[in-house]
């Protein structure tokens, strides 16, 4: 089988870029992974890169690299025709600045020998991947998939300032809760309805996840095997339950606050102001409509699993 690896560049604190790929070729080597590499310079680059290894034959496609560049290349792959996708395995080696995808299968930036070993074992399952419908500001029709989730509201709003953060501290959730702190001072709240089986909410609303896997700890239940979807909606808190909300999120019990109202579904539809921050697996999306459309397409890739 051909294996080709796209490395994704991570500047992080301390560490150099051409430091860390030595570790991940030193293990590579160790374990006797035959591979052609590649490196990307940006997000279009991986999906151009995953085309040329898909139109080269490679049956195993590896990103070293995090959520961003994994979607870059599931999308990527699921422009790919039905014969192509069924022959290639995705596989990931965490190197980007968040890699919750990558975590759901308990795999750690620091544990390069574990990452590496999966990719020897090759144990492939077919997974699920998310897909959001909107339309752009030249209205037209865009759809975007996903691994692990889609936000919208105050987790958009606040994604690049994680991605700061998390450059700068080594725990993800210390992170995500550093970045909380910072913001929890501002009123960042939006109104929007949404509708699941065929039952519409409206709610004052400071995030919507919807998570195919973890949503970075939002949607803690759900798995991207099941068929569904799940969706946590947190509404709008006062001060006080704000940091009690913290304290359950780092406890991985934030669905049990009150003013979180949690559902699973195979699709959603959210009506929402044009000026609503959304983002999918990272990417910030511009979605000029007033209405996306999120739903759960079932076992569509092969995902090299621990």
């Amino acid at each position: 089988m051909k294996t080709g690896i796209i490395y994704c560049p991570n500047h992080r604190p301390f560490t150099s870029v051409k430091k860390r790929w030595e570790q991940i070729a030193a293990e590579l080597e160790r374990q006797g992974v035959e591979y052609d590499l590649v490196q990307s310079e940006d997000s279009e680059s991986v999906e151009r890169l995953v085309d040329m290894l898909i139109n080269n034959g490679y049956d195993t496609i590896v990103i070293a690299g995090g959520d961003s560049a994994l979607n870059d290349a599931t999308n990527c792959l699921m422009r790919a025709e039905q014969r192509q996708r069924d022959r290639i395995a995705i596989g990931v080696i965490p190197n980007g600045v968040m890699n919750d995808f990558a975590a759901f299968w308990d795999l750690d930036y620091y544990d390069i020998r574990k990452s590496v070993q999966t990719i020897v074992n090759r144990r492939v399952r077919k997974i699920d991947v998310g897909t959001i419908s909107y339309r752009n500001g030249k209205d037209e029709p865009c759809r975007r998939y996903f691994l692990n989730s889609v936000n919208i509201g105050l987790l958009a709003a606040i994604q690049s300032l994680r991605q700061q953060m998390r450059r700068r501290l080594w725990s993800r959730k210390l992170s995500y809760a550093a970045t909380l702190l910072m913001v929890i001072f501002q009123k960042m709240t939006y109104k929007m309805s949404y509708s699941i089986d065929n039952v519409e909410e409206y709610h004052r609303v400071m995030t919507l996840c919807i998570g195919n896997a973890h949503g970075y700890g939002q949607t803690p239940n759900a798995t991207p095997y099941n068929g569904l979807l799940d969706v946590t909606v947190v509404r709008q808190i006062a001060m006080l339950q704000i940091i009690n909300a913290i304290y359950l999120f780092l406890k991985g019990k934030l669905l049990t606050h009150k003013y979180v109202l949690p559902y699973r579904t195979s699709s959603i539809e959210i009506k929402m102001k044009t000026t609503t921050p959304c983002n999918v697996d990272g990417h910030p999306i511009e979605a000029q409509s007033d209405s996306v459309n999120v739903s759960v397409l079932s076992e569509q890739i092969n995902f090299i699993v621990t």
